[in-house]
């Protein structure tokens, strides 16, 4: 088994298509809107692998905390350099927490988050 895509909705649809497809350059496989929903469906890939379904709803209920509620606590990306990520996302003006080393790994990560709020974790390969 292993994981197909995760689904992120966004509560300004163009602000998180730019967030994820500019800011952190995912590419876009296909975008719909779908009349019945009154919603986009935006699906987005790392390279070759598609891993992010985007969407849009009228009017979706925030999040209730950050990150300790209940559902999904973040969303992790591996990166080569976690120094260069955070510095590129930094330039893009995003806040970024400092560089972490994972206890038990040793490996360097820090959070970031998406324009919903959305804990971002890039974590060294």
């Amino acid at each position: 088994m292993k994981i197909h895509h995760i689904a992120i909705i966004g509560s300004n649809y163009e602000v998180s298509k730019k967030f994820y497809t500019e800011t952190l350059g995912l590419k876009v496989v296909r975008e719909v809107y779908r009349e019945e929903r009154q919603s986009y469906k935006l699906d987005l890939a790392i390279g070759d692998h598609y891993v992010i379904e985007l969407f849009s709803f009228p009017n979706p209920p925030a999040r209730p905390s950050r990150p300790e509620a209940c559902g999904l606590r973040h969303l992790a990306f591996s990166v080569e350099n976690v120094t260069e990520k955070r510095n590129e996302l930094i330039g893009k003006g995003l806040s970024c927490e400092e560089i972490r080393i994972d206890e038990f790994t040793g490996k360097e990560f820090f959070f970031t988050q998406d324009p919903d709020q959305l804990p971002l974790e890039f974590y060294e390969m």
